[in-house]
């Protein structure tokens, strides 16, 4: 998949890569400079790695409710909550990011998955009344975050966000053409993010570049974003969870499950891990001994045995080495704890 401001990026000199089956931007300069502007005044960057789906029908909330493991039911009209769609074995089959509005549900996951994901959410539709539509391709999105970002929505698009709760949406109208903004942190700074379709999105994005500039920021690529949100301990879907792990393992079972709610597929797994208290390998952040990162996949060691691998990894200025993310068996669970990978070492920070 591409994305949607390609010819933007392009026209800017941004270097580009692949990033799980997404076509996005890099860098756009360098790497400090993104860091420091995300830091300290506002970040512009591109989200268009998402599927968008969208839920209607009089059952939308019941059927949602029903196959993933958050409490749908409970959202009110403007408001977000993260889920998981998991197969009958527990394991995650997909991240949602679910807001509620009056007549539909706006979902939001990974584009790499799409097809499975909307599989997966059709599977079970027959005899209810929801119809789930994907406008993955024709939709985009970008988010606006760092300390000065509230305030330029409000300035350049007339947005009130500042006011809200994390996870809420608003939809809107950019020349006539409906679109939504969430208020949505990916590092942990005030965060805005527009979804919109693509015809207008380019023109939104250079509306929003000229003042993020002008108020000291920039626009900023997945190297600074990937660094900027490890340091803030935010995994990624399916880079750091994925079909190979159960909540639990993944260590997020605390954002994206209830507890007390009915059945949905997987919980029986979930709920037989929660009743047990323990899983053998775990999700935990990780602070390396070296500057360079090393690859996601590398093999973590403890005396020679294998007990995990890295899932993420990047440089990170405010710890002065490089962080990332991964699994470890639970042994090497607990802060502090030191494993081996070639070239060096890794401590577990939780």
């Amino acid at each position: 998949m591409t994305t949607p401001l390609l010819d933007q990026h392009r026209a800017a000199g941004a270097q580009l890569a692949e990033y799980n089956g997404c076509t996005l931007p890099e860098r756009f300069s360098d790497f400090d400079r993104e860091y420091h502007a995300a830091k300290q005044t506002v970040a512009l960057f591109d989200t268009s790695w998402h599927a968008i789906l969208v839920l209607t029908g009089r059952d939308r909330v019941k059927y949602l409710h029903a196959i993933s493991s958050n409490n749908i039911q409970a959202l009110e009209d403007g408001r977000g909550v993260l889920a998981l769609l998991l197969n009958p074995q527990g394991h995650i089959l997909a991240e949602l990011e679910v807001y509620a509005l009056p007549e539909k549900l706006l979902v939001l996951s990974h584009a790499s998955l799409r097809e499975r994901t909307v599989a997966t959410l059709k599977k079970y539709v027959i005899g209810s009344q929801v119809q789930i539509e994907d406008q993955t391709h024709r939709m985009g999105s970008m988010a606006v975050e760092g300390p000065r970002a509230m305030e330029i929505v409000a300035d350049v698009e007339r947005v009130a966000l500042s006011a809200l709760p994390e996870m809420s949406v608003l939809e809107s109208v950019i020349d006539g053409v409906p679109c939504y903004w969430l208020r949505r942190s990916h590092f942990g700074q005030p965060g805005a993010q527009l979804i919109a379709p693509r015809e207008i999105l380019a023109a939104e994005w250079e509306k929003l570049l000229e003042t993020v500039r002008a108020e000291g920021g920039e626009p900023i690529g997945m190297a600074a974003l990937n660094a900027l949100r490890l340091e803030a301990g935010v995994p990624w879907f399916p880079a750091d969870f994925n079909d190979a792990q159960i909540p639990h393992e993944a260590a997020v079972e605390t954002t994206h499950i209830s507890f007390n709610k009915g059945c949905y597929t997987g919980q029986e797994i979930v709920e037989r891990v929660r009743s047990r208290g323990q899983v053998n390998r775990k999700r935990v952040l990780l602070k390396f001994s070296t500057a360079a990162p090393p690859a996601p996949g590398t093999k973590l060691r403890d005396g020679g045995a294998e007990v995990g691998y890295v899932t993420s990894s990047a440089l990170s200025i405010e710890a002065g080495t490089s962080i990332g993310m991964g699994y470890v068996r639970r042994e090497r669970f607990a802060p502090g704890s030191v494993v081996e990978f070639d070239g060096g070492t890794a401590t577990v920070t939780r």
